[in-house]
């Protein structure tokens, strides 16, 4: 392996590098950077996160940058302000001993009158995400007409995002002859396409396989009830508490803040990332958990893009990603710069597929772990209390007179009373309630359990008034959507619904005194202009044994309930217009990045037709 100076990495490049510890070039490093100095070839490298990407552009870039010219001369394009500050803090610490290269970051969220100064007082690298990159173009307040190199970091990340048309317009207003360098974790068709539309003949850089994982991650899982899993939760950072470090990713903004809010109030060291934070308080959280505050760290997959925090131990995956393209981008935050990481999820049933998909598309192979029992979490946290004890130094300055004299009623104990008390007040915070609680893993011959559609919330046999609405999976819903919908709409807590979900109706069992409300608020309105019908059904037992007797009853069903109409078929054809990108299931999802500032994206379904993601076509359908 060559160092950084065979690279051909500069006198005070390598030692501003040396200083933050750089030793040994990472494999992107050494592949890109020659390329980068050497040649004038264009580059397209496909690398995971966390494989050193930005000191493969950002050294060269530094290298050939001309600090006597005042124009912009490289602009780094990213998806996320997060992703944007760390790229531009790790530009300024590689080139502090190089004097005179000003480098400017623009984000949404922070004042656009601030960034438009500083790139009055000159900026030879413009480091951007797309929204407010197009605002200040737009307001000619930018020029990027002379540009030398663009970067376009994480690129398969701002296509999900869905700023393909934003990234499209900026490299349209670059100069014909410039050098373009794009990374992406994955090579999807839309990044070829942009590769060769933009591009002249790229050298092609390849660390690893397309979605492969990190080979310094370990991928576990354990399969639990969904009605356990924060039960599960709480089990498994408790067990692994003396080394903890992680981010846990859920689905939606609402299940986030629930987990966070629960875990907090549960004693844990924990804080909350998504969408709905403004800038201001997404930096504080984020400067907290850098900081190790904050030890566990929850976040939806949006609000996550760009986090850039070295040490992480664990990744857990309090559900897995809709898109398989994701568990490799979350996973690929721990089991960096050569340390060892692990992935778990805590797995529902119903999810099993989508794990052997992952397996089969991310050549990983994922381990089964039991969840630890009540009395392994105990005794775990027993030995490392007692190893706390031995291994603490005694410090003699600190006992004077007066704490002698404290000691002197344990001086009187004998030593394996006074071992035992200690140990008995730690002991005390395990109750009996605790170490008697049962065990959180499925067994696989367990009969009620569902293997293969694994019902959420009728494995325990949920009694509860059953209402069907004529909503399901053609409409765009899951079992998580459609429950954050309801509970929303009818102004109740989305714990205390249980919902099957099927191809164009579903049932929601509820509670006595909710009945009312749900069918109130949903009832006569309309969802993407399709009329809601919600009324109790046939079947007031609760559970999804077997749908109702006027909705499916014993009739074919699809996943549990069944449309009973005999031969009748119900079906329907309809088209939308949606903006791709990564998009977060629950009701609440998030479009990440930025448009000149905080805002959250996407389908925000409510009723009346508008569903907050831009406007979409009329839906058609026959019945």
């Amino acid at each position: 392996m060559k160092n950084f100076s065979e690279l051909g990495v500069e006198e005070s490049i390598l030692n501003a590098i040396q200083e933050l510890g750089f030793e040994n070039p990472t494999p992107i490093q050494e592949q890109t950077i020659p390329v980068f100095l050497e040649t004038e070839r264009d580059i397209l490298g496909l690398a995971q996160t966390g494989t050193g990407k930005t000191a493969a552009f950002g050294l060269p870039i530094l290298q050939l940058i001309n600090p006597a010219a005042r124009h912009i001369q490289s602009l780094v394009i990213c998806p996320t302000r997060e992703l944007c500050m760390q790229i531009s803090r790790d530009l300024e610490s590689y080139s502090k001993q190089k004097r005179g290269i000003n480098i400017v970051s623009v984000y949404g969220g922070s004042s656009i009158e601030r960034q438009i100064s500083e790139i009055k007082r000159g900026a030879h690298i413009i480091v951007a995400t797309p929204g407010r990159l197009m605002d200040l173009m737009k307001r000619k307040a930018i020029s990027i007409s002379e540009v030398n190199f663009v970067v376009l970091d994480e690129a398969d990340e701002m296509l999900n995002m869905g700023f393909e048309e934003d990234v499209e317009y900026i490299l349209g207003h670059t100069p014909e002859q410039k050098r373009v360098c794009l990374f992406s974790a994955t090579m999807p068709k839309e990044i070829r396409r942009i590769a060769n539309r933009y591009m002249k003949e790229p050298v092609e850089i390849s660390v690893g396989k397309s979605n492969s994982g990190n080979v310094n991650i370990t991928h576990q899982y354990a399969v639990v009830h969904a009605r356990d899993k924060y039960a599960a939760l709480k089990r498994y950072v408790d067990f692994h508490s003396d080394n903890l470090y992680c981010i846990i990713f859920c689905t939606t903004k609402i299940e986030t803040q629930d987990i966070s809010d629960k875990l907090i109030k549960d004693g844990y060291n924990a804080d909350c990332l998504h969408g709905d934070l403004s800038q201001g308080q997404r930096e504080k959280v984020m400067n907290r958990f850098r900081h190790h505050t904050v030890k566990i760290l929850l976040a939806t997959d949006v609000a996550a893009r760009g986090i850039d925090v070295s040490g992480l131990t664990h990744v857990i995956h309090y559900h897995l990603p809709d898109e398989i393209e994701n568990y490799t981008h979350r996973s690929g935050r721990t089991g960096r710069a050569g340390n060892l990481g692990i992935s778990f999820t805590l797995l529902h049933m119903r999810e099993g597929g989508r794990l052997k998909d992952i397996e089969r598309l991310s050549n990983i192979k994922f381990e089964k772990i039991m969840i630890p029992s009540a009395m392994q979490v105990r005794d775990k946290k027993l030995l490392a209390f007692t190893d706390t004890i031995v291994n603490t130094e005694i410090e003699e300055s600190i006992f004077d007179e007066k704490v002698m004299a404290g000691m002197a009623g344990l001086m009187a104990l004998e030593k394996e009373e006074i071992l035992k008390k200690f140990l008995s007040l730690e002991l005390r915070r395990f109750s009996v309630d605790f170490t008697n609680e049962p065990d959180l893993n499925i067994n696989p011959n367990e009969r009620g359990e569902r293997s293969a559609a694994g019902k959420e919330g009728s494995s325990r046999g949920y009694k509860g008034t059953r209402i069907f609405v004529s909503l399901g999976k053609k409409d765009g819903f899951d079992i998580r959507s459609f429950k954050d919908w309801v509970a929303s709409s009818a102004g109740i807590s989305w714990k205390d619904l249980h919902v099957d979900v099927s191809g164009v109706y579903s049932f929601v069992d509820a509670k006595a005194e909710h009945v009312d409300s749900i069918i109130k608020s949903l009832n006569g309105g309309t969802y993407n202009d399709r009329p809601v019908r919600a009324e109790v059904s046939g079947d007031t037992k609760g559970g999804s044994g077997g749908g109702s007797s006027r909705y499916g009853g014993n009739r074919r069903s699809e996943g549990g309930g069944g449309y009973g109409g005999g031969s009748r078929e119900r079906s329907y054809s309809r088209s939308s217009d949606s903006r791709g990108g990564d998009r977060e299931r629950g009701g609440d999802r998030e479009r990440g990045g930025d448009r000149g500032g905080e805002r959250s994206y996407g389908s925000k379904r409510s009723f009346g037709g508008d569903s907050g993601g831009g406007e979409r076509k009329p839906r058609r359908r026959s019945y």
